[in-house]
């Protein structure tokens, strides 16, 4: 057996050996003019572009097979600036045709390769020639059969220039492999790359390469993954008069805030927009997307529905989605209408440059909705932002109780916000109701409001500052906090003198309240606010909204015992200060007049002698008649003060 062996091993070495010495040989006699000129047409029947080589050129037969060529360009034509530039590129020589004196290329490597596309008017670009040959190359039986099925970059960069659209982008530190085997119509690219201070890990699978470059269907696969967004879609691809892809698109993103500042689009507001994922099937053509079966997550929030994207020029995105529940807070966190401590209007600006960035038209519906305090049931929501204004339309929304409907526009003039509102709530809880809208804790019951108000500013104490409109509100079975008028009516009919310390506890009922309001310029007028009960109230006067403070009067008395009969006891009272915590005070004189023990008094004050009686009494008291005393008299008088006093004449 061990005969046989080295038997064997000796011819088997005689081959290698003269393998070996056919290399050396072929190395030595090998035209290396010839081989550097077939592997430049090579690249230049495949590539359809001009090898353009200002550097050396390095020739390797053995033990390693190349062509290295320095400082290398590919044009187009005379006057036309490189579409590619080459610090190295290396093109690896397949051995066993090498011996024969025929050179094929195996693949190629491409050393701090500076990659430059600029695209024309038409759409096409500065690499459509190099498309169109390597389609034509790769065809069975072609002229110029394409030879190898590698090309490597490393180090490289890309320039992608669009001067219609206005565009420049940069990829740096390329290391990229593109593949496609010789025994399959497949394509693939896997590599990595720099863009925008990210590093971006990226793969393409084309199932039908040669139907791909001619602009046929074929099969595609492609995944971008970086920290701030992972993209991927598995479907077709077609390129015949535009762009078309179909298939499975899922977008992946721990912040879409931050994902959107890495693609160069402004997020909006500076509350919400972070962890964020997409699944849908995508129809693409062009430069809009059709999106189905879309299922979307935002800040927890989950919908489904359709969306569409398109970028023509302006951004803009349509959709209709539903939800089982919506959480509108995180995006309204960092909107504060009243400073810190609620006791005046925030005067930070308004930031309105998100409003003029993107066009949107997006319809929602959730069975439940909850904003900031506020909690909504069964909700359908408009929202359109077209050329810098934003109308939201509020289609039906279960909200207090009761239901609301109305509309809010938001436009943008210079660095003020322009805003007009229209709401009507029907049969709301109105305790909760002005509790979370107004900061109003102080009444309850049921009714309805209605709000029509225009206003502008950069600021929410701007905007109270303009603030015009109206305002009704009706109300029924409830109770205004803080005092109670028909106790306080009731006690003071029969002692009137007898004060008003429980005057800011308890509570008046009511059967029916109304309000309607007229603002002009921040300040609100009271047209008619009456509250009828146990006590009816009446209210006249104004309220400031920017120093939210009450400046009103009023009257209260307690129901008529008969009907069409006059009140037994009126009181007149005042309304002012803050309005969390306004002071409320009756008129005294009204109450002077009604004491049994002061009636008298009054009485008498109406005759001028009694008058002029009481004031000299009074001012024999006080002294405030006297006449003041010279020196002279100042010293001889007595040192009891009284008897100066009584002395002393009145005027």
């Amino acid at each position: 057996m061990a005969q046989r062996t080295r038997r064997l091993a000796i011819p088997i070495a005689a081959l290698l050996g003269v393998i070996l010495v056919a290399l050396i040989v072929s190395s030595w006699l090998l035209n290396r003019d010839a081989l550097r000129a077939a592997v430049e047409a090579q690249i230049r029947a495949v590539t359809g572009l001009d090898l353009v080589v200002k550097g050396g050129t390095d020739i390797s037969v053995f033990p390693a097979s190349y062509v290295s060529f320095h400082d290398v360009g590919l044009k187009g034509g005379a006057g036309v600036d490189p579409a590619l530039t080459v610090d190295v590129l290396t093109a690896n020589l397949r051995l066993l045709p090498l011996l024969l004196q025929r050179f094929e290329i195996a693949d190629v490597m491409m050393l701090r390769p500076h990659i430059r596309v600029v695209r024309d008017i038409n759409g096409e670009s500065n690499w459509t020639p190099f498309v169109g040959t390597i389609t034509r190359a790769m065809k069975p039986g072609a002229d110029n059969q394409l030879s190898f099925s590698e090309i490597r970059i490393q180090d490289g960069t890309l320039s992608y220039e669009d001067p219609v659209r206005q565009v420049k982008e940069a990829l740096d530190d390329i290391d990229l492999s593109l593949a496609w085997p010789s025994i399959s119509r497949s394509f693939a690219a896997t590599g990595q790359f720099d863009w925008r201070g990210e590093r971006v890990d990226g793969s393409i699978s084309i199932g039908d390469f040669l139907a791909a470059l001619s602009g046929d269907r074929s099969g595609f696969k492609a995944r971008l993954a970086s920290a701030p967004l992972k993209v991927a879609f598995d479907g077709t691809i077609a390129n015949r008069t535009s762009l078309m892809m179909e298939g499975t698109m899922t977008i992946d993103s721990s912040s879409l805030r931050n994902a959107l500042r890495w693609t160069g689009q402004a997020p909006p507001g500076n509350g919400g927009f972070g962890r964020f994922a997409l699944k849908a099937r995508a129809n693409v053509v062009g430069a809009s997307v059709a999106l189905t079966n879309v299922n979307v997550e935002l800040d927890g929030n989950v919908a489904e529905g359709v969306m569409t994207y398109a970028n023509n020029g302006r951004q803009s995105l349509q959709a209709t989605l539903a939800a089982d529940a919506l959480d509108f807070t995180p995006y309204i966190s960092t909107f504060r209408l009243l400073a810190s401590g609620a006791h005046d209007w925030n005067r930070q600006l308004f930031d309105l440059d998100s409003l003029s960035t993107t066009d949107l038209d997006i319809r929602l519906s959730a069975a439940k909705v909850t904003v900031g305090p506020s909690k909504l049931g069964r909700t359908a929501i408009g929202a359109n932002l077209r050329n810098g204004a934003l109308a939201l339309s509020v289609g039906e929304a279960q909200i207090y109780g009761g239901i609301a409907k109305g509309s809010f526009r938001l436009s943008r003039i210079d660095a003020d916000a322009d805003v007009k509102a229209q709401f009507q709530l029907t049969d709301v809880d109105l305790q909760a109701c002005a509790s979370e809208l107004f900061g109003v804790n102080k009444l309850s019951g049921r009714g309805n409001l209605g709000l029509s108000l225009a206003a502008s500013g950069s600021s929410p104490f701007a905007l109270a500052q303009s603030l015009n409109g109206t305002a009704t509100l009706t109300g029924h079975d409830g109770a205004i906090a803080g005092f109670n008028a028909e106790q306080l009516l009731k006690r003071l009919e029969r002692r009137p003198l007898s004060g008003v310390g429980g005057f800011r506890s308890g509570s008046t009922p009511y059967d029916n309240l109304m309000v309607a309001l007229k603002f002009a310029d921040g300040t609100a007028t009271l047209q008619d606010v009456h509250v009828d009960g146990p006590a009816h109230v009446t209210l006249s006067g104004t309220a400031s909204v920017p120093a939210r403070e009450f400046d009103l009067k009023g009257v209260a008395s307690l129901a008529a015992v008969a009907p069409n009969t006059a009140p037994s006891f009126e009181l007149p009272f005042v309304v002012q200060g803050p309005w969390d915590d306004p002071l409320i005070f009756p008129d005294p004189d009204s109450l002077i007049r009604r004491s049994p023990a002061s009636a008298p008094l009054v009485d008498a004050m109406k005759d001028r002698k009694t008058r002029d009686a009481v004031r000299s009494m009074i001012e024999r008291f006080t002294g405030g008649g006297a006449k003041p005393a010279t020196p002279d008299e100042a010293a001889t008088a007595p040192a009891n003060g009284p008897a100066a006093v009584g002395d002393a004449k009145p005027n």
